[in-house]
């Protein structure tokens, strides 16, 4: 049923869990998944463009670097096909943006971001992928432990 899966991580324990049943889905399916990771370049797009900027922007994408090595090491070990892609920009446009460009049929994402706060200040990354996307959407809520 699918044959691409897009998953957009971000470092947050439900990013994991997103990446966790995208893995899953991909063994059922014998899909190849697409790990996305945005550096939302938005959250300071009002600081002046100076070294500022980059020392932000750097520290963000080497973050991106490194979950997105864990979410290849975890893909290995259950032996699922997997390419991993650092984009920036608004995180919502770049994931629907991400889901047409890598003909994925599924997209897998958190129902937030980090913190809570993400949510008031960026508005729902999940929300607009959902209203956006033209392929089916799984939101992966916190587990109920």
């Amino acid at each position: 049923m699918f044959e691409q899966i897009l998953v957009a991580i971000d470092g947050s324990k439900i990013g994991q869990r997103a990446l966790e049943i995208a893995l899953e889905e991909a063994r059922v399916w014998k899909a190849r998944v697409h790990v996305v990771y945005v550096v939302e370049t938005g959250l300071f797009s009002s600081l002046p463009m100076d070294s500022t900027w980059e020392i932000m922007y750097s520290m963000l994408e080497k973050e991106g670097q490194d979950v997105l090595a864990a979410a290849k090491q975890s893909a290995e070990a259950k032996g699922v096909t997997m390419e991993v892609h650092v984009r920036q920009g608004h995180a919502g446009n770049e994931i629907v943006k991400a889901c047409s460009e890598y003909n994925a049929d599924l997209v897998i994402v958190g129902s937030h971001g980090k913190s809570e706060v993400d949510r008031l200040l960026l508005g729902s990354v999940s929300s607009f992928v959902v209203s956006n996307s033209k392929v089916a959407v799984l939101v992966v809520r916190p587990s109920r432990k």
